[in-house]
């Protein structure tokens, strides 16, 4: 009988943060692969260290982080084929994936590649979102609001017609665009409506007001929240 695969969202890096359902899986698994930078650690795998079972089987998924795309779908198709001999022979198999699979996880690439032949269960986890939210005591939206995610690096007009419609706004994998993003809130009136925070939940969280905020010193973890009211509850 051929094995399952399972998405796990293991939250944004408060090891406590995993779901009660997220743990059982991945204490059953035959196999746990995760994402891992080309030359370095994984995140995702740094998150459940402690709860992983001794001497079970890893693969690592080395991502090139690269603009490119060619390099990464040879990656996910290599990836694939590896996991699915795996579940064809029966084995248990999870994928980590930081925050949740499916907000703009690396594991639907694949979700794409394995869903229609093999056994795919995704477990949602605690997303950025909604960590960043917590940890700045910032509630994301109220009522009828309309919340709109952007990434920062989304070119300044389109930020700007995004931001011009909506209520409020988190804008994601701020890095190095911090200086650009927080110029436009600056033109637009939104800054002194607006809350940074990077690395949530982990030991090198900050949250800072924007002008406290090195030009350069945001890393790609960091997310800034902007509500037109000021406040959700308002």
């Amino acid at each position: 009988m051929a094995g399952t695969l399972y998405g796990l969202g293991v939250g944004p890096g408060d090891p406590e943060l995993i779901t009660l359902k997220a743990l059982r899986l991945l204490r059953a698994a035959d196999l746990v692969a995760y994402p891992a930078l080309e030359d370095g650690d994984s995140l995702a795998r740094t998150i459940v260290a402690d709860h992983l079972v001794a001497g079970v089987e890893e693969y690592a998924i080395r991502i090139p982080m690269r603009v490119e795309r060619f390099p990464a779908q040879e990656v996910y198709d290599r990836t694939a084929g590896h996991l699915g001999a795996a579940l064809d022979a029966g084995r248990s198999v999870v994928v980590l994936c930081e925050g949740d699979p499916f907000f703009y996880g690396s594991f639907m690439y694949l979700f794409g590649r394995m869903a229609e032949c093999h056994r795919v269960e995704v477990v949602p986890g605690v997303s950025s979102l909604t960590a960043c939210a917590a940890r700045l005591g910032s509630p994301l939206a109220a009522r009828n609001d309309t919340l709109v995610v952007l990434p920062a690096p989304l070119d300044d007009a389109v930020l700007e017609a995004r931001l011009l419609g909506v209520d409020a706004a988190a804008i994601i994998k701020v890095g190095r665009h911090f200086r650009r993003v927080r110029a436009l809130l600056d033109r637009l009136g939104l800054a002194d409506r607006a809350r940074y925070v990077e690395r949530a939940t982990m030991a090198t969280e900050r949250l800072l007001p924007l002008d406290a905020v090195e030009a350069d010193g945001a890393p790609y973890f960091s997310t800034i929240l902007v509500h037109r009211r000021g406040e959700a509850w308002s």
